[in-house]
């Protein structure tokens, strides 16, 4: 079990052990009363049953008694619900977005990341939103869980009070990689939250695009060895056999055709993989460059070697056809 790290999870806490607790002892005084009534009213002792007729105090007693049980039940639960559902006016706002198979954290200075990072001490506000399907934003050491919507703006919010890592699932069945949408919350002190805010990563270049990559959670699908979605490795260059409709045709995966596999992956989906991958059209022209260097980088070496001395850079310059990098 998780350390409690902020006071909506004691009251959510105390709320559950007060319901066992209740439960426990119901059906402890339950038990104990119909094995007494079996013993007491056995038929060897009773021959004859007793009917009875009106008992206002039993009556009374055993409508009285449960519903104030049941109503002081209500309102501890009630302000467990109130103390995850009001979100203080200081906290930090971050926007969450849920995707087959990953999820992205953005912050009110643009910084994004496919992991979510606060200060300890500070509430912090998730917007929740989902590009696709619905998702369900669970961490268990918060105790709170919340449905992503397409279309449907949700929240939650937390506070730690400790430096730690905590564990993200997505808690709604999202498709065949749901069990590995996981991510993690990264609690820590102010002076490094703080420098890793300002850390920008690098600016430019291979480095940069494949941050950029990992912040919008690729490489949860588009990794080696995975069947969902074919690797990043080598695929610059390559050739692969894509359905465009009902058709198959070959093609050679080049800038032209990775760009179209981003903001456009059902046009052509690389044979043997669904066409599960959603669109993406929030980047500048300097990320899509860099996101271009980095698959360069990695692209076939048969087809950077073969490239003329100086034109390794330059690979978006040499002639191919319409590739696509594949859907995941």
């Amino acid at each position: 079990m998780y350390p409690q790290s902020l006071s909506p999870v004691q009251q959510v806490d105390f709320a559950l052990f007060l319901i066992f607790a209740f439960s426990a002892v119901v059906l402890f005084i339950l038990t104990t009363i119909t094995v007494y009534f079996l013993w007491r009213y056995h038929h060897k002792r009773h021959p004859v049953p007793v009917d009875i007729r009106g008992n206002v105090t039993a009556e009374v007693i055993w409508t009285l008694i449960p519903s104030l049980m049941i109503m002081g039940l209500f309102y501890y639960g009630w302000t467990g619900y109130k103390a995850l559902r009001t979100v203080p006016p200081n906290a930090m706002q971050v926007a969450v977005t849920a995707k087959m198979f990953s999820w992205t954290f953005t912050y009110p200075g643009g910084k994004s990341s496919s992991y979510l990072a606060v200060p300890v001490g500070v509430p912090v506000q998730l917007n929740l939103h989902s590009v696709d399907v619905i998702h369900s934003f669970f961490v268990p050491a918060f105790r709170i869980k919340m449905d992503t919507v397409p279309g449907m703006k949700t929240y939650a919010w937390f506070k730690a009070e400790q430096e730690g890592v905590y564990d993200i699932y997505c808690a709604e069945y999202c498709g065949v990689r749901h069990a590995n949408m996981l991510s993690t919350v990264r609690a820590m002190d102010a002076a490094a939250f703080a420098a890793w805010v300002a850390d920008t990563g690098p600016v430019s270049g291979p480095a940069a695009g494949k941050a950029f990559l990992e912040a919008q959670g690729c490489f949860g699908c588009h990794v080696t060895g995975e069947t969902i979605s074919p690797p990043f490795e080598g695929m610059y260059g390559s050739t692969r056999v894509v359905l465009e409709g009902n058709k198959e045709r070959t093609v050679k995966v080049d800038e032209a055709y990775l760009h179209e596999a981003i903001v456009d992956p059902g046009k052509l989906i690389v044979k043997g993989y669904d066409n599960i991958m959603p669109p993406y059209t929030d980047f500048t022209e300097q990320q899509m460059m860099d996101i271009m260097e980095y698959f360069r980088s990695i692209g076939d070496e048969s087809f950077i070697n073969a490239m003329p001395p100086g034109m390794e850079g330059h690979a978006h310059e040499m002639p191919g056809g319409n590739g696509t990098m594949g859907h995941s």
